[in-house]
């Protein structure tokens, strides 16, 4: 692994960001700058999250910790999900199934990878 652009859980969750921004492009106005913008900037901040650890990889407990909080902005990503399909500010059922079933499977991954560098981070830096 030589840059966090090698990591999965990168990869996949700054893809699902850009998802969920064009997502919100289409969501009622009152919601483009309420829950729009919180959705927006949750799910951007998982990859972030996993960027500013992978900086700091050196720092074991400190890539955990931004691991963590990428996997916390992940699961606050799916409640802004819940709360747009639930109040019927995003009516896409088919597009809300598959963005809650990929963001479901993005923290089960981010969670299985803090568990691998809790596990094995020493031995490869």
């Amino acid at each position: 692994m030589s840059s966090y652009r090698d990591l999965e859980i990168y990869v996949e969750s700054k893809r699902l960001a850009i998802e969920i921004h064009k997502m919100t492009m289409t969501l009622p106005r009152h919601e483009l700058f309420e829950e729009g913008s919180q959705i927006r900037r949750s799910s951007k901040s998982i990859a972030s999250m996993i960027v500013e650890g992978y900086g700091r990889r050196r720092y074991k407990a400190d890539f955990i910790k931004y691991l963590i909080f990428s996997q916390s902005e992940c699961d606050e990503t799916i409640v802004h999900l819940d709360f747009l399909f639930e109040t019927n500010s995003l009516r896409n059922a088919e597009l809300y199934k598959k963005l809650r079933s990929d963001y479901d499977l993005l923290s089960k991954r981010i969670n299985k990878y803090i568990q691998w560098v809790e596990s094995n981070l020493n031995e490869f830096i």
